[in-house]
């Protein structure tokens, strides 16, 4: 079934990465993580992070996702 969804932008990032790795297609990798998430038990005090995680574990979505144009406003604001 085909629909669309809005995915932040580091959500996407990684898992483009993941499938550029496993040489499959986001298409196949997202949906494999996200009934992953959805069947794991309810109230478990780990992460969720099993030990098929890739690379440093990510950390809690606090905000908005940093883009290039932020950072380049930024810079230029510091810069005067």
């Amino acid at each position: 079934m085909r629909t669309t969804l809005s995915i932040d932008d580091d959500v996407l990032l990684a898992v483009n990465e993941r499938a550029r790795r496993e040489n499959r297609t986001a298409g196949e990798v997202l949906p494999e993580l996200a009934r992953q998430a959805l069947t794991q038990q309810q109230g478990s005090t780990d992460s969720g992070r099993g030990a098929d995680t890739y690379g440093f574990a990510p950390f809690e979505h606090r905000g908005p996702a940093v883009s290039n144009a932020l950072v380049d406003r930024l810079r230029d604001e510091e810069a005067g």
